[in-house]
């Protein structure tokens, strides 16, 4: 809730949404499941799901990001693992230089995963875009905000980019080896047009505001049924 309402107080520049660079990484797998960091059920009363995982299946880590006119990437991390090292060297060698051959004011949001949280990362961020970065952040970070923990399909890349890749990746005959695999993403991908990108855009903004608009209905309930009463 607090996080939501940072984010409206910052959306009353007008140039804020246009600076801001949502991203995340996925891993897509061979085997035709993808893993955005913990797969969440959610519901009212326990779900008794399970989710099913085809062990030591060949996998790539892709990262991206996006603003409200383009997505950069696919990023292809090296290894079945992104480490905060691996995810530093894709920051100042390709991501920051993609960005700032569009904006040198841009707005830069990562998540909370375990990659993200290294120092030299923080510091890095700290350093190049203080005051301009959303994330994870300690008491000494120079972050716009903090993102709030466990905070699925808040994001683009949530709720609209990683499942848009999905369906057009795995699609019979699905991939049968890694490069034919990052071919398909980096085709699904290119494929993604301004106009879906403003609508999931708009989609984005609603999921952010739902949370404070649900507690402002809620209290004029409240002052409703208390006038009732008198």
């Amino acid at each position: 809730m607090e996080f939501c309402d940072s984010m409206l107080e910052m959306m009353e520049d007008e140039t804020f949404i246009s600076r801001l660079i949502f991203s995340d990484e996925a891993t897509f797998h061979l085997s035709g499941t993808v893993n955005r960091h913990n797969v969440r059920i959610w519901g009212t009363e326990h779900p008794h799901e399970t989710v099913e995982h085809e062990r030591d299946s060949p996998k790539v880590n892709v990262f991206c990001a996006v603003s409200q006119d383009k997505v950069y990437g696919p990023f292809f991390f090296e290894g079945n693992t992104v480490t905060g090292q691996t995810y530093l060297d894709m920051l100042q060698n390709w991501l920051f230089t993609s960005l700032q051959a569009d904006s040198h004011d841009f707005i830069f949001q990562q998540d909370g995963a375990p990659p993200h949280w290294h120092l030299m990362v923080r510091a890095f961020l700290n350093e190049k875009v203080p005051q301009r970065w959303i994330g994870r952040k300690g008491a000494q970070d120079l972050a716009l905000c903090a993102w709030p923990a466990r905070s699925p399909d808040l994001t683009v890349c949530d709720f609209f980019l990683c499942g848009y890749v999905k369906d057009h990746v795995y699609v019979p005959p699905l991939p049968t080896n890694l490069d034919d695999l990052k071919h398909r993403i980096k085709t699904a991908i290119k494929s993604v047009q301004r106009d879906m990108l403003i609508g999931a855009w708009r989609n984005s903004l609603i999921s952010l505001m739902l949370p404070v608009l649900q507690v402002v209905a809620t209290l004029n309930t409240c002052k409703t049924g208390n006038k009732s009463l008198l």
